[in-house]
């Protein structure tokens, strides 16, 4: 289906968010506001995706995130730090963790450095796991921005980054 803005299957349309903002007599900028609905919209896609693409694997895309994680940084790191790098709270990173155990792609030990905390350690069957899906995983990646020349993708990133910058708009006091 091609909306009135020539977009397949986008809404709202850049009429549709005017006409909204002038329904409340706002003076925002409708293609300003567009942009930013759109982008919401295509992360929550972009993340169902996700989701479907990880399950194939038997994994989440958090538990994934945090696996590849431990294995950037030498297969081991401690909660607290995990929680810090993922940007999610202590109490997610206990939850993936309990899970990946239970699983056998983590164990958990006796911190070397804090002898009351514990560090998370990547298995030999947690980096087999990710060895065996990086082809798939990796390709269907690299497919999913198929439809961008390199130039395209080196601006997306450089404009995905002031986005990203200024989402704490949606959470400023």
């Amino acid at each position: 289906m091609t909306t009135r803005d020539g977009v397949d299957g986008e809404t709202p349309t850049l009429e549709q968010a005017g006409r909204q903002l002038r329904h409340y007599g706002l003076e925002a900028d409708p293609q300003a506001v567009l942009v930013a609905v759109r982008l919401i919209s295509a992360g929550a896609r972009v993340g169902r995706a996700a989701e479907a693409h990880f399950a194939r694997f038997g994994l989440s895309t958090g538990r994934y995130r945090l696996l590849a994680d431990l294995e950037d940084h030498g297969g081991e790191k401690s909660p607290s730090q995990l929680a810090a790098d993922l940007d999610v709270s202590r109490a997610t990173v206990t939850g993936l963790l309990d899970g990946l155990e239970r699983d056998g792609l983590i164990a958990r030990r006796p911190s070397v450095e804090d002898g009351r905390g514990t560090v998370a350690v990547l298995t030999a069957r947690g980096a087999q796991r990710l060895r065996d899906m990086a082809p798939e995983h990796f390709g269907r990646l690299e497919a999913m921005v198929g439809g961008l020349t390199v130039q395209e993708r080196t601006v997306f990133l450089d404009l995905l980054a002031r986005v990203v910058r200024g989402s704490t708009a949606l959470t400023a006091d």
